[in-house]
């Protein structure tokens, strides 16, 4: 059977290293380019205006880079796990 959500919300394998904040950001990730697309082709068909598409894509940036932070994304305090 197929689901409606699996195509509206395709998600893709993730291939890194497996750890739950990765696991979790990853997803954050897709989500944020699945919600870009959306807003560019609304703003493309006329349907959102150039300003407020810009607007909404800068809130789900913002949302992406808070969520990087919380998650320790990038951030190595032991300096030992490489990846």
């Amino acid at each position: 059977m197929f689901d409606k959500l699996d195509f509206l919300y395709p998600r893709s394998r993730y291939y890194g290293q497996i750890k739950p904040e990765n696991l979790v950001f990853n997803a954050n990730l897709q989500e944020f380019a699945q919600r870009v697309s959306y807003i560019s082709n609304l703003e493309t068909s006329g349907k959102i205006s150039t300003q407020e598409a810009y607007q909404q894509i800068r809130s789900l940036w913002e949302q992406l880079e808070r969520s990087k932070r919380q998650l320790k994304i990038g951030q190595n305090p032991f300096g030992g796990d490489q990846g």
